[in-house]
C-alpha cells in the first residue's frame, strides 16, 4: 500500500517510507490532565487512531505512543484549589480521558507513558545536552541554548529574524537568549519535586515528549503527530532538543498536524471560555457519532463543531448502520481487505471525506440489493478500519451505546475496588449486585477484577 502524508517539516505531500519496515514508530503529543478535557484533544486521538489503524494494515508491527502530561504548573493549580494531591487530581482527569476515548473507539496506544513515570529518563537526557554544551544551569533552572542548534526554527519557520516572537516564550532574567528554554525548574517544598544534580525540581514541558518518545520508541522516529498550536514552541523545541542528545540530524522524519477546532468559527480554547468538554458531547450523543463528526473534515483543515454537524454524524450513521443490518449474518471474515476506494482515499493523507464517500456508496449498494459478499464484507472492513459500526445494529437503533455502557461498568469496577481498599465492604458488596442485576458477572484476581456478560 502506498501511503502519502503531509509533512510539515517539508510543507509538501511525500510518501511513507519508515526507516524498519519491520517496526514503524509513531509519537503524538496528548493531554495535560488537570480537568476533563475538551475536544480540542479528542481530534488529534481521533485522526491518530485511523493512521495507526491503517498503518498496522500496512505494516507487521506499529509501535504508536502516546503521552499523558501529569506533571505541571496547571494540575499543581488544580491541586492547590481543590485541597487534594497533584498525583490525585493527574489521575482522576487521566482515567477520565482513557475512558474517553474508549467511548469514541479509540485503540489504546502500544505506550501511554506518564511524564512522572519518566523523570529518570529526563534527567539523564538534560545531563547529556549539559555535557554537550547545549543547556545550562542558571538562576537555579537548567536551559537549552537556541544558538547550539543552527536547525531550530526550521520546523515553524522561525528564524533569528522573529526574535521578538520568540521572546514572549518562557521569558526570564535567567535566560542567556530570548529563544532558550526552560528543561528543569526548582520547586518549592510545598510543590511536587523530584532530586536531581541541580537541586529538587521538576522537568519543563519540552523535554518530557523528547524523553518519552526516546524511552519507547529510540532515538529517531517516523512520525510525530498533533495539533497546529503544538508547532511553536513545543515541537520546535523537541526537535532541537532530541537531535542534540542523540547527535542525529533527524527527530522525526514526518511531522503531522491536525486542523484546530472552532466553536462558532472562533478557535476553541480554555483561554477564551469557549471549549466543550469530550464527556459533555458523549453525554448527549453517541460515541460513534462524535467520532464520526471529528473525522468529517480533512483533519488539517479547520472543524466547525456545531450540534448541527453532530445530527449529521448520527443520520449517516443511521444509514450505515441499516446497511450493516443486512450484512450481519454473514460471517465476515476479520481479514477481508476494505474496497479500493476507501483504503485509497485513507492513504492519501488520510483523507476521511473521501474515505466515507467511498463507505456511503458500499453501504447505498447493500441496500439496494447491487452487492455481493465480497462486496459487503469489505464494507464492514472498510468500517472497521475507520473505527465505526462496533454494535449490533438492533442496539444502535434502541439508542444504544455500547462504549457508554462498558465506561460505566468499568466505572463502577473501579469504584468497587476503591471500597474494598478502604475496607467499605458493604459499598462494595452493592456495587456487585448492581452489575449482577444488569448481568454482568465479576471474576476477581489477584490481578484484579474482570467482568463478563452473565449471558
Amino acid at each position: 500500500m502506498r501511503i502519502t502524508l503531509h509533512n510539515t517539516l517539508s510543507n509538501s505531500r511525500e510518501e511513507f517510507a519508515p526507516a524498519n519496515p519491520e517496526r514503524v514508530t509513531m509519537y503524538v503529543c496528548g493531554p495535560t490532565v488537570h480537568g476533563p478535557s475538551h475536544l480540542g484533544n479528542a481530534r488529534p486521538a481521533a485522526v491518530f487512531d485511523v493512521l495507526f489503524r491503517l498503518l498496522s494494515r500496512a505494516y507487521p508491527n506499529v509501535a504508536y505512543a502516546r503521552n499523558i502530561t501529569d506533571i505541571d504548573d496547571k494540575i499543581i493549580a488544580a491541586a492547590e484549589k481543590s485541597g487534594e494531591e497533584t498525583a490525585a487530581v493527574a489521575a482522576r482527569w487521566r482515567g477520565e480521558y482513557e475512558r474517553d476515548m474508549r467511548r469514541l473507539f479509540v485503540l489504546p496506544p502500544t505506550f501511554a507513558p506518564a511524564a512522572t513515570e519518566c523523570i529518570g529518563a529526563m534527567i539523564k537526557m538534560i545531563s547529556l545536552l549539559i555535557k554537550k554544551e547545549n543547556a545550562y544551569e542558571s538562576g537555579g533552572n537548567v536551559l537549552f541554548s537556541a544558538a547550539s542548534f543552527p536547525a531550530y526554527g526550521a520546523l515553524s519557520n522561525r528564524r533569528d529574524g522573529d526574535a521578538p516572537a520568540v521572546a514572549r516564550v518562557e521569558a526570564g532574567e535567567y535566560k542567556r537568549d530570548p529563544a532558550d528554554f526552560v528543561l528543569w525548574k526548582p520547586s518549592p517544598p510545598e510543590a511536587p519535586g523530584w532530586e536531581s544534580p541541580w537541586g529538587r525540581g521538576r522537568p519543563g514541558w519540552h523535554i518530557e515528549c523528547s524523553a518519552m518518545a526516546a524511552q519507547c520508541l529510540g532515538e529517531t522516529i517516523d512520525i510525530h503527530g498533533g495539533g497546529q498550536d503544538l508547532i511553536f514552541p513545543h515541537h520546535e523545541n523537541e526537535i532541537a532538543q532530541s537531535c542534540c542528545a542523540s547527535g542525529k540530524a533527524v527527530f522525526a522524519k514526518y511531522w503531522m498536524h491536525n486542523g484546530h477546532l472552532a466553536l462558532a468559527g472562533e478557535k476553541m480554547s480554555k483561554s477564551l471560555g469557549n471549549t466543550l468538554t469530550i464527556s459533555g458531547a458523549l453525554a448527549k450523543h453517541p460515541g460513534e457519532a462524535v467520532r464520526y463528526a471529528l473525522l468529517a473534515t480533512h483533519y488539517r483543515h479547520p472543524l466547525n463543531w456545531s450540534e448541527s454537524l453532530l445530527s449529521e454524524a448520527k443520520r449517516a450513521l443511521d444509514s450505515l448502520y441499516r446497511a450493516a443490518a443486512a450484512v450481519t449474518p454473514l460471517s465476515a471474515k476479520e481479514d477481508a481487505p476494505p474496497s479500493d476506494a476507501l483504503a485509497d482515499a485513507l492513504a492519501d493523507d488520510i483523507n476521511t471525506p473521501a474515505a466515507f464517500a467511498a463507505l456511503h456508496s458500499a453501504a447505498g449498494d447493500i441496500q439496494r440489493g447491487k452487492a455481493g459478499e465480497e462486496e459487503k464484507r469489505a464494507f464492514l472492513s472498510g468500517a472497521n478500519l475507520m473505527g465505526f459500526l462496533s454494535q449490533n445494529p438492533d442496539e444502535w437503533f434502541k439508542g444504544g451505546d455500547a462504549a457508554a455502557d462498558n465506561s460505566e461498568i468499568e466505572e463502577l469496577i473501579e469504584r468497587r475496588r476503591r471500597a474494598r481498599e478502604n475496607r467499605d465492604f458493604s459499598a462494595a458488596d452493592d456495587i456487585r449486585k448492581q452489575l449482577a442485576a444488569r448481568g454482568i458477572v465479576l471474576e476477581d484476581s489477584p490481578e484484579g477484577t474482570k467482568w463478563r456478560s452473565a449471558s
